[in-house]
């Protein structure tokens, strides 16, 4: 016995088949299809309970009691692999391919990576391109497809066509395809990988086809060849058996596969007509094993027209066109109650002539012979249809059912009628449709778009009463209520502390800013009630969103220390690791506000016993030389706000702030002894250690600072002044041995009020400044000749190697003001690990990949002055030095002493030891002078001080900014 598992015109034509083939079958019918034709043409019938009963494999394989074969007709379950592995589980034969080709072919997504392995073009929509067409991955019949030509009608196309899909598949995924205007669909019909013949389906009504055309006209010969090639090569591919089709979009000569359908299709019919092939017949003998000759003829045209039912009702004529050459497969009868649940497909016309101008006269016939009443149908729709030239039209073809009535604006299940109204469920989404007239669907009713529900007029609404805008709902009032987070006792204590609140730093940091998890609570439910928490812990002490600084966007959070101490608990962590992603995602710089005390232990809601399973830290530290990174501490910092706060690439710092790696509790559990939160990292530690780069001396210049700091990464300004160049023409002493401010340097070269200097308090030989020239943001390096002479100690080579990372993971060019007589050396050096430290500097400058600038302002000696320059003077986009320039393998007077000891060694009068010195010094000093460094093209030029801004604006060439990811693995927390 076979289960014909469908319903319906296929059900019919397959338990048709079967009887001439002597086979017993078994019919399975839904409550609202018990008087459908195909119940009475099994040998038995069995009745199926629910809402979507042809979709229910457990109730189907039920049905099958005795049976050893299952046709699953086309739609509903007929490309599901899990239904045909059940059947295979129960013994049963699919009347199919395999589970495993139709999981491959009934996913759409996989058939297209299939064709394009096999070299055969798909339609690929490229992320952003317009027009596409939305598809779903399952099924067929033109159901959940919508063409969308506007990125703003997207999300609606979307959950359309999920909403339509899940409803007649039980598959309810979809994806893009790029619309391919004025295309031709064609299809190819197999029998295993062998070519039955070919059909134009381009004439479509809303992605469902109307007519069809065997074979397709106005096909090149060779594009023919090739659209059988490449249809049999994917059927190749994948070991088809039994009946199917591979479908096509042809332009011109160009053809793209759309589409694989493991199935008998409806328009399967057309074929048949001119191949002289049975498909069914041949489907039911290759199931049961035996010989089958399914060798095509080529036997004139035919033309098939799909008559659709366009609501329901019953049947009171129903006469049908016969005649030479007509054929007509249908399930209706008079009586017939037509219902609007399912497919409106009533019957198809199918018509064979000697020329297409034959058959389509006979199309033309026939559908004038049809006498059909008590359903309205789609009748003088397709006359006038068949009225047009319809030969090589393609899918652009002007199809337009006439209007009448209100139709359905999407599809979706009736799930309440009224007299003046439908309301329709899609997506578990209600729509609420206006209508006029006799309601023609009921409760229950699976509608497709566009088809009718009342003969009247009406239109698609929501209930969208005048309101009083004013007006706050219950639900809104509630939902305000929690985003109420002002606390006045709290903040009144932060004010008489000095200091502010998060929210205010948040509100004074960004113009805009929307926040996260503001509604979240400490996770201590099991501890503490939902209205303590609400009160007591709002947005679990960790304010956290996106806003705009300087007109661009960035992640802003601050942890709250009016909530448990600013104490890391489960919901913020929570939080942060949401917009730590963000920041990954988008590369927007985040800015932390630290204030806290570490871990929180009293968190109940919770599975976890470690917590070393927390991602936060390992995402913030992934953000390093990705997105800048701005730690603001003000009070006390202690264990895993810490941590956080020395991730950062810079840390501003409000006088009194404590910072360290654990507190009180932890210092003294670890039995280190007892001491006072001020006792642990103070600033006059913090500082001149190199952890803080900026101290400020309130939280309001903090966030003034941090505005200041972002904005050196957020591109160049127009609106700069500086001061008068010349008078850089005075600020080295002639005196080479006098020193001289070096800021006062940095001031006057820069933009007026551009200059921001890191670290001051640390490695003081050198400075780190962010600097702006003409409005464009540098980073500035200088050597300091009032500490050590200018001589590069083993923190100034830390904190200028750190500074250069910096720069160059966030693309700003480099400029270097030098004047330094080397690195500092003798035994005392050493013992800071000097030959580490110092030649940190170098492998960091030898790997900048952002342009480098050098101006030598007076001294240039050594392997200082070379590490200044990022390794050598023909490194730099350019060196240039001012007229009190000198330069030396090593200083001048050490290079004397040095080089011509003997000689001076023997010369017996000191006063004219001296002299000889002296004069040895003058000569060295006029050997290395810039001039003279110059005149051997060792330097690139001796520049006017007061040109040093045109060079550095002209020559130092704009560094190329990276697109997406990391320049640099991570920026040294050091």
């Amino acid at each position: 016995m076979l289960l014909v598992a469908n319903r319906g015109e296929v059900a019919v034509r397959v338990l048709r088949a079967a009887a001439d083939l002597g086979i017993r079958t078994v019919a399975v019918y839904a409550g609202d299809d018990a008087s459908s034709l195909h119940v009475t043409l099994a040998d038995r019938a069995v009745a199926l309970r629910g809402d979507s009963p042809y979709l229910d494999i457990d109730q189907l394989l039920d049905a099958a009691d005795g049976c050893v074969a299952v046709h699953p007709g086309w739609g509903f379950l007929s490309e599901n692999a899990a239904f045909a592995r059940a059947c295979a589980e129960r013994g049963l034969t699919f009347v199919g391919p395999s589970p495993e080709v139709l999981e491959l072919l009934g996913d759409k997504q996989r058939a297209r990576s299939l064709a394009a392995s096999l070299g055969i073009p798909v339609l690929d929509a490229a992320p952003g391109e317009f027009p596409v067409m939305v598809k779903a991955v399952a099924g067929g019949g033109g159901k959940g497809m919508r063409a969308v030509h506007a990125p703003e009608d997207l999300d609606g196309a979307v959950e359309a066509c999920r909403a339509e899909a899940l409803a007649a598949f039980g598959v309810g995924d979809v994806y893009l395809e790029r619309l391919l205007p004025s295309a031709r669909h064609i299809e190819v019909q197999l029998v295993g990988t062998s070519v039955i013949g070919d059909r134009d389906c381009s004439v479509q009504l809303r992605h469902q086809k109307v007519v069809e055309i065997a074979p397709a006209p106005l096909l090149d010969p060779l594009l023919r060849k090739a659209l059988h090639s490449a249809a049999a090569e994917i059927a190749s591919a994948v070991g088809y058996t039994g009946v199917g089709t591979v479908e096509f979009l042809v332009a011109g000569d160009a053809f793209f596969f759309l589409e694989a359908n493991p199935r008998l299709q409806v328009e399967h019919t057309v074929t048949e007509m001119v191949s002289g092939v049975d498909l069914v017949r041949t489907q039911l003998l290759l199931a049961w094993g035996g010989d089958v000759d399914y060798t095509p003829a080529s036997r004139g045209c035919a033309v098939q027209v799909r008559v659709n039912q366009t609501s329901g009702g019953v049947l009171s004529s129903f006469a049908l066109p016969s005649g030479p050459g007509v054929r007509v497969d249908t399930h209706g009868y008079v009586g017939y109650r037509a219902g609007t649940r399912y497919d409106g497909l009533l019957a198809k016309l199918v018509v064979h002539g000697e020329d297409l101008d034959v058959a389509l006269n006979r199309a033309r016939r026939a559908l004038r012979e049809f006498r059909i009443e008590g359903v309205p149908t789609n009748l003088e729709f397709l006359k006038s249809l068949l009225d047009r030239d319809i030969v090589g039209a393609t899918t652009d073809f002007a199809v337009e059912e006439p209007a009448s009535g209100m139709r359905a604006p999407m599809a979706g299940t009736v799930v309440d009628v009224t007299p003046d109204s439908v309301v329709l469920e899609a997506m578990k989404m209600q729509h609420v449709v206006r209508v006029s007239g006799e309601v023609l669907v009921s409760v229950g009713d699976t509608v497709s778009e566009g088809q009718p529900l009342a003969p009247g007029p009406g239109e698609s609404t929501e209930d969208s009463a005048e309101a009083d805008p004013s007006f706050v709902r219950p639900d809104l009032a509630e939902v305000l209520a929690r985003h109420d987070f002002d606390r006045p006792e709290s903040a009144a204590k932060r004010h008489a502390a000095c200091g502010r609140t998060a929210r205010e730093n948040i509100a004074d940091l960004c113009d805009d800013f929307v926040e996260y998890g503001g509604l979240a609570i400490a996770a201590q439910r099991q501890r503490r009630s939902v209205e303590e928490l609400i009160e007591r812990t709002p947005a679990d002490g960790m304010v956290a969103g996106i806003g705009v600084v300087n007109g661009q966007r960035i992640v802003a959070m601050s942890y709250d220390y009016a909530v448990l101490a600013g104490t890391q608990g489960l919901r913020n962590h929570q939080k942060k690791d949401r917009l730590f992603a963000l920041a990954q995602q988008e590369n927007l710089p985040v800015v932390l506000f630290a204030e806290g005390g570490g871990g929180r232990p009293g968190d109940t809601d919770h599975s976890m016993v470690s917590g070393l399973d927390c991602g936060s830290f390992h995402a913030f530290a992934r953000l390093s030389g990705q997105v800048p990174l701005v730690g603001v501490v003000a009070g006390r910092c202690f264990a895993g706000n810490a941590v956080l706060l020395g991730t950062c690439d810079v840390i501003i710092a409000v006088e009194g702030a404590n910072i360290g790696m654990g507190g009180p509790a932890m210092i003294e559990g670890g039995g280190l002894g007892v001491f006072r939160p001020e006792d642990i990292g103070p600033l006059d530690v913090q500082i001149p250690n190199g952890v803080v780069d900026i101290a400020v001396r309130s939280e309001e210049e903090a966030v003034a600072v941090a505005k200041n700091y972002l904005s050196y990464f957020q591109g160049a300004t127009t609106d700069w002044s500086c001061a008068d160049q010349r008078l850089l023409r005075h600020a080295v002493p002639e005196n080479r041995l006098r020193a001289y401010d070096i800021r006062k340097v940095i001031d006057t070269l820069a933009d007026t009020g551009s200059v921001l200097e890191l670290r001051r308090g640390f490695g003081k030989a050198v400075v780190t400044a962010l600097v702006r020239v003409e409005g464009r943001p540098l980073a500035l390096i200088a050597n300091d000749p009032n500490v050590l002479g200018g001589a590069i100690d083993a923190g100034a080579a830390d904190k200028c190697a750190r500074f250069l990372q910096l720069a160059d993971a966030f693309d700003l060019p480099v400029v270097s003001l030098t004047d330094t007589p080397g690195f500092m050396v003798g035994p005392d050096a050493e013992r800071t690990a000097t030959v580490r430290h110092l030649t940190r500097m170098v492998v960091t400058g030898a790997n900048l990949t952002v342009p480098f600038g050098l101006v030598v302002l007076r001294k240039a000696y050594g392997l200082g002055a070379q590490a200044m320059a990022a390794g050598s003077l023909k490194v730099p986009q350019f060196a240039v030095s001012w007229p009190t320039g000198e330069f030396g393998p090593m200083g001048l007077e050490g290079a004397v002493k040095l080089g011509f000891k003997r000689e001076l060694d023997a010369i017996e009068d000191p006063q004219e030891r001296k002299q000889r010195y002296d004069q040895m010094v003058a000569a060295a000093y006029e050997h290395g002078k810039a001039l003279n460094v110059a005149s051997v093209f060792e330097i690139d030029d001796v520049i006017d001080p007061a040109d040093t801004r045109r060079w550095i604006a002209t020559a130092l060439a704009p560094a190329t900014s990276r697109s997406q990811g990391k320049k640099r693995p991570f920026i040294d927390t050091w």
